[in-house]
């Protein structure tokens, strides 16, 4: 795309109307560009592959899955602008400065609504965090480390260097520690004031991995914002991707990227995640499960960039958002006066910064910036940034540590930058062009998103920069044409709110007719109390009045599951299924005989390994006291430490105990012996009887009750299994639903078929009906056994999973006291709330 491109495309952009509200939808015209979006370093989608071409063939059966409004969860047709509810809302961040700063705004707009925000990242925004007067808890990370590895490795593949280093398992630790700081930041008191918090929704980046997680443990909702497109689309590719040329349709191939760009990122994180989840009492995700998980599960997701630069593509469903840049207040800022001089010169100068990046040569690309600036024959301000960037002295150049980006992109007259979406959107939004040198993930997205508005050239990814081509870039941004391109833009900007519809959006999305308590309206609900035949919802503040008036057994509480999220492990027909099911038990299994082999081994070498010898301490003796007379101190060997490489023999004196004691040691390292061969012998009976009576059968009942949705007949859905209670009663409806179905469809479905299209549908029915018999009455027999094990399974392992629930139970009691002392409510107030209880447990069960 040549000068001349940018420059038609920035007048067609000047004579478009200003745009409509923040839901403009995308109209098709990005799909031609999309495959213009590159970079050095991405990742290079094999569309000819076998992930690819498996991915293809399973978009039209995922269609109805992931377009469809969730069940059960939100009324997307309910606008809703305003929440009665004030919310604990944790917002997880993790990324640079420029990641966090957005959900300043975001947190500050909440709180004006009521809600208690806490911005749960890292520790070196803390003093950020705070100084925009919300709650700071770290998880954390160290954001300069990140971009550093970012930097070396572009895309989620890792150079053989950086396997050589060890970055990839350092990388992996980080994350380990984040996601724990995550978890943690839901549930734990505030670290300055030691105020009780926990939360009762989550706003989340994608990056941060912990979110859906985070809100399976708490049944709580979660809402996912970002700066760059996350969710799959046919509009374009993921910006991570590159897409070479295949015979795969190109829509096709756009959304495909998305999902190889999700299986490699599971393949790296997956088992670091697993880990964890198994860590705060949650079952491992399957391998095909874990990739698009919040798509899937159709979690809410807002965009925040404006639809002027980027349209919502036509094929996002309606909880997908795109609702403008995120733009906090302008802070207060008075700058020094020998910058204030410097902008008030002959002419404006650009701005050159690089934000958060970190570059391994720093002086070589201050020293191409100095250069281009010098050619270009402007006036410019650099930010040093994280790397540093300071060069040689120069009249027209001035360097600046941390300036604020609102009040100084209004004196420049272009920003040269990485191109993160922030400091994108403030360039725009002040109507200045804008170059973009990406160095990884969403910026290149940017760069081409800018130079397809023609108030910038096309991005100059970092490892290609030099000054000549930035010198070229610096005066594309001077011309008229990118000038008016982004005033253009900058109109548009300001006629929309980002952070206001962004609050809108994640109020609209709330289930908040589950989230209302029963006795106090305008309190969340946390806790279910049943007792008999009633059931009753209840906050926090309402559960402490109730236990101090001794109203309810505090052993009968629930907690209240607001938006319970199952995470199943989908199959798409019996052949797959049982396969898969039968390598997983097969592999446990393995692992399991290995341990029988290897723990044992382990345990006889640490028994057998030198420990540190423990000497006593050797009093001073009188002379007249026998001890003064031993030919040696008191002290014990390191044989009787269980060392029995030492030749030395304890010095205690006549009837020493070093053969008793070293059979006893011999005895105890035989006893843990068996004990490991044990243990790793019940894992191996545990995982065989788990595969062969559970899984197994379940894959099979599962895998054939799917196979009508090969020919378009939907299966009917009975929910979830969560215990043996659902199990039971998905078993018995799979069984008689199958059975019926199976035999009477080899008579309905040829009728049905011959009734739309004749012979031929007679034809197509009768196969129907074949296929229906052999598949649906299997199912019913195999899941009246497998979904009633699997429900009690569920059960099984839920009673044994206590720790993260009792820590859950801890943190919600102890913040309903808080909540309770802080309402100081009257003894009239009091009374009110009793009386509630009383009435409506009393309708509840005489209804």
């Amino acid at each position: 795309m040549g000068s001349s491109t940018h420059s038609e495309t920035g007048k067609e952009q000047a004579e478009e109307p200003a745009p409509p509200a923040y839901s403009l939808v995308d109209d098709g015209g990005l799909v031609t560009e999309s495959g213009n979006v590159q970079g050095d370093g991405r990742i290079d989608v094999n569309l000819e592959s076998k992930i690819a071409r498996t991915l293809a063939k399973i978009i039209d059966l995922q269609q109805e899955d992931i377009h469809n409004p969730p069940p059960n969860y939100i009324n997307l047709t309910k606008q809703v602008t305003s929440c009665e509810f004030k919310l604990n809302i944790v917002i997880q961040i993790v990324g640079s400065r420029g990641d966090v700063q957005p959900f300043m705004a975001l947190g500050s707009a909440l709180k004006k609504h009521g809600h208690r925000v806490r911005i749960a990242t890292h520790d070196v925004f803390a003093d950020f965090v705070h100084e925009s007067g919300l709650e700071f808890y770290s998880i954390g990370g160290d954001p300069a480390e990140l971009m550093a590895f970012m930097v070396k490795n572009p895309g989620l593949i890792p150079q053989m260097k950086t396997l050589r280093e060890g970055e990839v398992r350092r990388k992996q630790a980080m994350v380990a520690t984040m996601l724990d700081g995550c978890w943690r930041s839901c549930i734990e008191d505030d670290p300055i004031t030691k105020q009780p918090f926990v939360a009762d929704a989550i706003i989340a980046n994608p990056p941060s991995f912990a979110h859906v997680h985070c809100a399976q443990a708490l049944s709580i909702p979660v809402h996912l914002m970002f700066t760059m497109p996350w969710s799959s689309t046919k509009a374009f590719p993921h910006p991570l991707a590159n897409l070479h040329s295949s015979s795969m349709d190109p829509r096709i191939a756009n959304w495909v990227s998305y999902g190889v760009v999700e299986w490699l990122t599971w393949q790296g994180l997956g088992d670091v995640i697993n880990r964890w989840r198994i860590s705060i009492d949650l079952e491992p995700i399957p391998t095909t499960e874990g990739p698009s998980l919040a798509e899937r599960l159709k979690v809410p997701y807002t965009y925040c960039w404006s639809p002027a630069l980027v349209p919502k593509p036509q094929d996002w469903p309606s909880h997908i958002d795109v609702c403008g840049f995120f733009f906090r207040d302008p802070p207060s800022y008075s700058p020094p006066s020998e910058l204030r001089e410097f902008l008030q010169g002959c002419l404006p100068p650009v701005y050159i910064g690089f934000g958060s990046i970190v570059v391994d040569d720093p002086q070589k690309l201050i020293d191409t910036v100095v250069l281009a600036v010098v050619r270009a024959g402007v006036r410019a301000v650099i930010s040093k940034g994280w790397s540093g960037l300071v060069g040689s002295p120069n009249p027209n150049i001035y360097y600046i540590d941390d300036c604020p980006h609102e009040w100084l992109f209004q004196h420049v007259s272009a920003v040269i930058h990485h191109g993160g979406a922030g400091t994108t959107s403030c360039g725009l939004r002040n109507g200045r062009p804008t170059a973009i040198v990406p160095f990884f993930g969403d910026q290149p997205f940017w760069g081409n998103m800018v130079a397809r508005a023609g108030a910038g050239p096309r991005p100059i990814p970092f490892a290609s920069l030099n000054f000549q081509n930035l010198t070229a870039a610096i005066q594309f941004c001077l011309t008229p044409e990118a000038t008016e391109a982004a005033r253009k833009l900058a109109i548009k900007m300001q006629t929309e709110s980002g952070v206001t519809a962004a609050v809108e959006s994640f109020h609209r999305n709330l289930p908040l007719d589950k989230m209302k308590c029963n006795l106090m309206p305008f309190q969340v609900a946390v806790w279910k109390y049943k007792k008999g035949k009633g059931n009753v919802t209840l906050s926090n503040a309402a559960v402490q009045i109730l236990i101090e008036h001794q109203k309810i057994d505090e052993k009968r509480l629930q907690f209240h599951l607001v938006n319970p999220i199952v995470i199943e492990h989908r199959r798409w027909d019996p052949v797959t299924g049982i396969f898969a099911a039968a390598t997983t038990t097969g592999s446990t299994m393995l692992g399991s005989t290995a341990d029988m082999i290897y723990n044992p081994y382990k345990e006889y070498k640490r028994g057998r390994s030198p420990k540190p010898s423990t000497r006593a301490l050797q009093a001073p003796a009188l002379p007249d006291s026998p001890l003064s007379r031993e030919p040696s101190s008191i002290r014990l060997s390191d044989a009787d430490e269980g060392n029995s490489n030492s030749s030395r023999t304890p010095s205690i004196g006549p009837g020493s105990k070093s053969r008793t004691e070293e059979s006893r040691s011999g005895l105890s390292i035989a006893g843990s012996m068996a004990g490991a061969t044990m243990k790793g012998f019940g894992k191996f009976t545990g995982s065989y009887f788990k595969g062969v009576v559970v899984d197994i059968p379940h894959a099979a009942a599962e895998g054939f009750r799917q196979v009508p949705r090969l020919y378009g007949e939907k299966p009917k859905d009975y929910g979830a299994i969560q215990d043996w209670k659902s199990g039971a009663i998905v078993g018995g409806k799979n069984f008689m639903d199958g059975m019926t179905d199976g035999f009477t469809g080899l008579f309905t479905q040829p009728v049905n078929g011959a009734k739309e299209e004749g012979a031929l549908g007679a034809v197509k029915g009768f196969a129907k009906g074949t296929i229906g018999l052999a598949t649906k009455v299997p199912s019913a027999g195999i899941g009246l056994v497998a979904y009633p094990f699997q429900g009690i399974t569920k059960s099984i392992e839920a009673a044994f999973r206590l720790q993260s629930r009792k820590a859950i139970v801890s943190a919600r009691l102890k913040s309903g006291y808080y909540e309770t002392t802080r309402m100081q409510m009257t003894d009239e107030e009091r009374r009110e709330i009793l009386q509630a209880f009383d009435r409506f447990y009393c309708d509840q069960i005489y209804r």
